[in-house]
């Protein structure tokens, strides 16, 4: 039976979680796991020779480099990357000339960093199919104006022609700087919008079961029905209340 198999590599000052996504078949032990050839890398940020180097212990081929949001600490790594795999990269298309400009963004002591020119925008509602995976693209705001979250499985069945599958089955949620364990994305940085964000998060927990996986760019790996149970910063969300204006002290260490 095929498994998502997401490999985290926390990299980089900011310590950002960039992650390789690829579907395994069999064992999941290092030394039993029959893998796909092609993976997905999601946000690489920082230390792109790692990377590199960790998808070819894998066996695998990077078929796309996919970006949530292009904070520094999320695209450092990207130009490296695609240059040295040939790698089409995909970036929300409202950040993309953040991307093209890269260390016009970048505070100081950072980087340097090269930029990159994306070869496909993204704005979310698309449904993509890359390395053996399906990818379901949502539109995710509030920490950065263009942010999306990918919702990534393993290949379905067919809907009828014409006819799109269904989101929310079967995925899980790479969700860049909105939601994190126990905290949320900053909203102080140019674009941030703590209602905004908000909204993003409440649109996730009623698109997608409790039990989903969320892999956040920062921080542990948790479950959408463990942070609506637990983190401080969805009790309106718990009780149904909107907030309209971003609750006092910050929300993440992460940029």
């Amino acid at each position: 039976m095929s498994a998502l198999d997401v490999r985290a590599f926390t990299v980089g000052p900011v310590q950002e979680n960039c992650y390789i996504v690829l579907a395994s078949t069999g064992a999941h032990a290092a030394d039993g796991a029959r893998r796909a050839s092609k993976a997905l890398i999601v946000d690489p940020g920082d230390e792109p020779q790692r990377l590199l180097a960790a998808a070819a212990a894998l066996g695998v081929t990077i078929e796309a480099i996919l970006i949530t949001h292009t904070h520094f600490d999320h695209i450092g790594a990207v130009a490296p990357v695609a240059r040295a795999t040939g790698a089409p990269v995909y970036c929300p298309q409202i950040e993309r000339t953040v991307l093209a400009d890269i260390m016009r963004w970048v505070p100081p002591g950072f980087g340097p960093f090269d930029s990159y020119d994306a070869d496909h925008t993204l704005a979310g509602g698309e449904q993509l199919s890359l390395a053996g995976l399906e990818i379901d693209v949502l539109f995710t705001p509030g920490h950065s104006p263009g942010h999306l979250t990918y919702a990534i499985g393993l290949p379905s069945a067919q809907p009828e022609q014409g006819a799109a599958r269904p989101v929310g089955s079967e995925r899980a949620l790479l969700s860049g700087d909105v939601l994190f364990q126990g905290s949320v994305g900053r909203v102080d940085l140019p674009g941030g919008d703590w209602a905004t964000l908000e909204r993003s998060i409440g649109s996730l927990i009623e698109s997608f079961p409790p039990e989903t996986v969320v892999y956040p760019g920062h921080m542990a790996v948790t479950t959408l029905g463990r942070e609506l149970e637990t983190n401080p910063f969805l009790r309106e969300l718990r009780a149904g209340v909107p907030q309209t204006a971003a609750p006092p002290g910050g929300t993440a260490p992460a940029s």
